[in-house]
């Protein structure tokens, strides 16, 4: 599918702005209930659920959010989003700036477009975009 045409690039912008905003109803209504982000880092790897996700959300001042979805493919009800990333937030105290390359898997419900799975890998700095 035509990146430029995957209607997954409005739900990402939509979500975007819902965490810059901390609108937990469209959040809520954009995380399937049985959404999982897996995070992995030098240091290791991370999962959370919605709940966890929302709550680590409560305790975060986002500064920005930059995302760019360079693929996107349609497989029936279930797409699947390659979407560069870098954001800038202060969570526990901590400032934490990266870029990330995140897959994404969504599925089409009852209610629309929903994401099932995030999977988010640091990008090394230094590496070429």
């Amino acid at each position: 599918m035509d990146v430029d045409n995957c209607p997954i690039r409005a739900i990402e912008e939509e979500w975007r702005q819902a965490l810059l905003a901390k609108d937990e109803p469209t959040l809520r209504r954009i995380l399937h209930p049985r959404f999982q982000l897996v995070g992995v880092r030098p240091s290791g790897f991370m999962s959370v659920d919605v709940e966890g996700w929302i709550a680590a959300l409560k305790d975060m001042d986002i500064a920005n959010i930059e995302i760019d979805v360079t693929d996107c493919a349609a497989l029936g009800d279930v797409m699947v989003a390659t979407v560069k990333a870098c954001w800038k937030v202060r969570y526990l105290g901590q400032e934490i700036e990266e870029k990330v390359l995140l897959t994404d898997v969504w599925l089409e419900t009852d209610v629309g477009w929903q994401i099932v799975r995030r999977h988010s890998s640091a990008i090394p700095a230094g590496a070429a975009d």
